[in-house]
């Protein structure tokens, strides 16, 4: 059993880098990524219109039918199967407790108070590429005369925009003894929230990293400091590494390595019989090995990374339900 262990284990390593390579390896030539791309449904010649390129406020606006058809499908919904005994979330989202959730989505939950929140931050629609792209661009006070420094933030998976809604108020609020404030642009991703999505495939984080920077671009900004966190860490790598002259600085709030190489992932597995040849101290050694565990909780963990990343449009079809997007 032992030795299957770290056969699988090899596996996965082997895979890890063969992901790595044709999903995360994000460093491309600026020269390689055409200015005429169209990513929306519509004509390069409409795309690229005057009018098109104009940043239009948006409010959110959800009418009360599509309130009225969620609340009768979550009303309507068939009942949920019972969970195994003390299994909590280790086959997936606990049922017990998804109905609890879904009970105060339908009864208590006051979507015009939440709405009139997320109306609070300006936000606005321009098109790039083809796409419509929906972002909150929140500045400091009229008449402030300290430093305004441009911020790009960009959410993560499952995420949005409104994971900054908090934390945007701080930034762009002068303090008594900080001699700079914010300028915070937060777009949502292409395809999240009231962004267009792609039209077509080949959309990635080179890509959505070089929509962003001409929306900077668009709003006056030539060069700007970046934040990300999830997959937004990712578009915020490749902005850093394609677009190095645009970027003042980068901060992240999930740090990866992604430049292992399969010799790397050879040495790391060598240092589960000799760890004195790869790390210098025991807090070191408890924190990366043994490999075998971290391999297996990676395979229980991630079945919805490939999922998502092979079969997107089948997960698709099953967000027609909304008891399905609350497991998520």
């Amino acid at each position: 059993m032992g030795k299957l262990k770290y056969f699988l284990a090899a596996l996965v390593a082997f895979a890890l880098v063969i992901y790595q390579k044709n999903v995360v390896d994000i460093i491309v030539e600026p020269e390689t990524m055409p200015e005429d791309v169209c990513w929306g449904a519509v004509s390069g010649k409409t795309k690229n219109s005057e009018k098109a390129k104009e940043v239009r406020p948006f409010l959110i606006n959800i009418t009360t039918e599509v309130i009225a058809d969620l609340k009768h499908r979550l009303f309507n919904a068939r009942p949920l199967v019972k969970p195994l005994r003390s299994v909590n979330f280790e086959y997936g989202f606990n049922s017990d407790h998804l109905a609890k959730i879904i009970d105060h989505w339908s009864n208590r939950y006051d979507w015009t108070a939440r709405q009139a929140y997320l109306n609070t931050l300006p936000q606005f629609k321009t098109n790039i590429f083809g796409l419509d792209l929906h972002f909150i661009h929140a500045k400091p006070p009229v008449g402030s005369s300290t430093r305004t420094i441009p911020l790009l933030m960009l959410h993560g998976w499952p995420g949005s925009i409104v994971e900054f809604y908090k934390i945007i108020p701080m930034l762009t609020t002068p303090v008594a003894g900080r001699h700079f404030v914010f300028e915070v642009i937060a777009p949502s991703l292409p395809g999240y929230g009231f962004s267009d999505a792609a039209a077509r495939p080949g959309m990635g984080p080179a890509q959505m990293g070089q929509i962003f920077v001409k929306l900077m671009e668009r709003l006056g900004h030539e060069k700007f400091y970046v934040q990300g966190g999830d997959w937004g860490s990712v578009i915020t790598e490749a902005i850093s590494k394609i677009f190095p002259d645009r970027v003042y600085g980068m901060h992240s709030n999930m740090c990866a390595i992604t430049t292992l190489t399969l010799s790397d992932y050879v040495r790391l597995a060598l240092g589960t019989y000799w760890p004195s040849l790869i790390v210098s101290s025991e807090a070191e050694k408890s924190r990366t090995y043994p490999l075998s565990k971290m391999f297996f909780d990676f395979l229980e963990e991630s079945g919805y990374m490939h999922l998502q990343m092979t079969k997107p449009d089948t997960v698709g079809v099953f967000f027609i339900l909304p008891t399905i997007l609350l497991t998520l």
